[in-house]
């Protein structure tokens, strides 16, 4: 990576004596085929840099999850979200998949997570000494790298004082429920409740194009799943269910998208870890 072109010079303190680098862009875009554009946040702790994705439809659009909300993401793209209705959907209300959510108007969630979304607990700030204890060793267990003092590892602009960050509620326009369509005009999409990671957990399923959009029921790398909220038996049903649709490529909520053969490998790897193979 150059330094120099990903950083500015300046370097800020937050109140302690370590020094941040100034991020000269917060967010990173990669545009895919059929319509279909994936953003993260590359400076913020692996366990919290989520993908979010938008997909362009003929009559409306479609944002799967929405980052941290740390740099506003709607006027950060104005060729995306500029014009046209825009369906914001969670795929569950943990603090790096709904931190933008608020900036739409159109804000949909699984109705057993609604009341999270517009009340938001657990993991609200950017200040890891606010994580409880218990669920830093949980992080840890599972794969991720242990905190620091912050969830970032920059700041998005001079004189940002992260300390004001709290993960802003926004109370759902729409309340999704297994089987239900979403319909962006010449897109079709379905809604599929799977939870285990979190009680109101879904994935979005376009059987058009095999795409799944799983949020964090799955993707390649650690899974999360013992904490508040998560079933571990449920969970596994979930993954037992993914199994056995034709699914043929993965945009998941976290780390890179996959295909078939790496998700039967995945979801056989944890199966066989919990004492659930077939």
């Amino acid at each position: 990576m150059n330094i120099q072109s990903e950083f500015s010079t300046a370097r800020q303190p937050w109140g302690t004596n370590r020094p941040y680098p100034v991020a000269q862009r917060w967010y990173e875009r990669l545009d895919l085929e059929n319509g279909v554009t994936r953003f993260w946040e590359p400076h913020v702790h692996p366990l919290e840099q989520a993908n979010f994705w938008h997909i362009r439809g003929s009559e409306r659009d479609l944002l799967i999850d929405s980052g941290m909300g740390i740099v506003p993401l709607r006027p950060s793209f104005p060729d995306l979200f500029g014009g046209k209705e825009v369906i914001a959907l969670a795929t569950h209300t943990h603090i790096d998949h709904i931190g933008a959510i608020h900036e739409f108007e159109h804000r949909w969630v699984h109705a057993a997570e609604a009341r999270q979304m517009a009340h938001p607990s657990g993991v609200v700030t950017l200040v890891c000494a606010d994580i409880h204890p218990q669920l830093s060793k949980l992080f840890v267990e599972a794969g991720y790298p242990p905190f620091d003092e912050l969830l970032i590892d920059a700041m998005p602009y001079e004189g940002y004082d992260p300390r004001q960050y709290r993960l802003r509620g926004a109370v759902p326009t729409h309340l999704v429920h297994d089987k239900d369509t979403i319909d962006l005009g010449d897109r079709r999409f379905e809604i599929i409740q799977l939870p285990g990671h979190s009680p109101g957990s879904i994935c979005i399923w376009e059987e058009a194009t095999g795409a799944l959009y799983s949020g964090d029921l799955i993707y390649d790398g650690p899974l999360v799943y013992e904490g508040p909220g998560m079933d571990l038996e449920v969970y596994a049903q979930s993954l037992r269910r993914l199994k056995a649709m034709p699914i043929q490529v993965v945009h998941a909520g976290h780390d890179p998208s996959f295909g078939r053969a790496r998700l039967i490998e995945i979801i056989d790897t944890y199966l066989r870890r919990w004492g659930m193979g077939d």
